[in-house]
């Protein structure tokens, strides 16, 4: 696995070809897209880690990001155009205290329309690609949980002119998100931006959290031209942090790459379970055989992961 600090001005697909040339390999793909004016982390799956990613993708997130209230852009971010300026008098009525409540209203379990320049697929084409060729999309809402949205910051600001909006007084909100998997956080700013009466999108976000991965822990992707694989995380460390574990020795390593049941008696029901053999992998490290289903006492493979590629493991 890979977690990479993202740039702002990439797509998520050209940090998978930089690592793919870093690492002379085309088997990389990503969880959790970025838009290319966001930064922050982007987990990789690399080799048979891939199969890993699945269950990177539905994980809680964290982001920090800052909003701008009493401009909207037709992208709810700042790379669309301007379609609403708010008057200065509109602006003006916006109240620490409304703010505060409408910032209440957008916590918790909430119903969003996600944004309609957005990856989601409509009759098998990107919502993005039909907005961009000129056609109105309404996307169906969907439940999601704003478990945390922290105001850090508040501006009361001027706005620089721009796409012949002029300037005017605008309201940036520096906060702190943590959500589900699937919650807009340019939706987020549009919705608080519509309810406070004076439209809102998003000037910057970045991700700082994925699960229990933090984009402290990411690497840079001028680090990863100079080091390689040296930066990867193994599949055995990433799944010890996703799921329960259970050690395995050579011969039931070889069990289950023949698909054969597992004798786990006493071990609790669980799914999935992380099947590590020990000092087995590159360097002596810990090698991801499987993730498999227990029950009844017996362990089946769920995912396996080959063992030829545990020597291309640093770390």
């Amino acid at each position: 696995m890979l977690f990479v600090d993202k740039p702002q001005g990439l797509t998520s697909h050209d940090v998978v070809a930089r690592a793919r040339r870093a690492l002379n390999t085309r088997k990389i793909g990503h969880a959790g897209t970025l838009d290319p004016m966001a930064t922050g982390l982007l987990t990789l799956g690399v080799g048979s880690a891939t199969r890993l990613l699945t269950y990177l993708v539905g994980l809680d997130k964290s982001y920090e990001t800052t909003m701008c209230l009493g401009v909207a852009t037709s992208t709810d971010d700042a790379e669309g155009d301007v379609v609403q300026v708010a008057d200065a008098a509109a602006v003006a009525a916006v109240s620490d205290q409304w703010l505060a409540q409408e910032i209440f209203a957008l916590t918790g379990v909430i119903d969003q329309v996600p944004s309609a320049v957005s990856a989601i697929k409509v009759d098998g084409r990107r919502a993005y690609e039909r907005v961009r060729a000129g056609e109105q999309i309404e996307l169906a809402s969907r439940r999601v949980t704003v478990s945390g949205f922290e105001v850090l910051t508040v501006r009361r600001t001027v706005r620089s002119a721009r796409a012949g909006a002029g300037t005017g007084p605008v309201i940036e909100v520096d906060a702190r998100i943590d959500c589900s998997s699937g919650t807009y956080i340019r939706a987020l700013a549009r919705d608080l931006g519509a309810a406070l009466g004076v439209g809102g999108h998003l000037t910057a976000l970045r991700r700082t959290r994925v699960g229990p991965f933090e984009v402290a822990s990411a690497v840079d992707l001028d680090a990863l031209n100079e080091q390689g694989v040296n930066l990867l995380a193994s599949p055995a460390s990433v799944a010890a942090q996703l799921f329960a574990t259970v050690d395995i020795d050579a011969v039931q390593a070889r069990d289950l790459g023949h698909g054969k049941l597992l004798a786990l008696p006493g071990h609790a029901d669980a799914e999935p379970v992380a099947a590590v053999q020990r000092g087995a992998g590159g360097q002596h490290r810990d090698r991801l055989v499987a993730l498999i289903s227990v029950r009844d006492g017996r362990g089946r493979t769920l995912v396996g992961f080959p063992s030829h590629e545990a020597q291309e493991v640093a770390t």
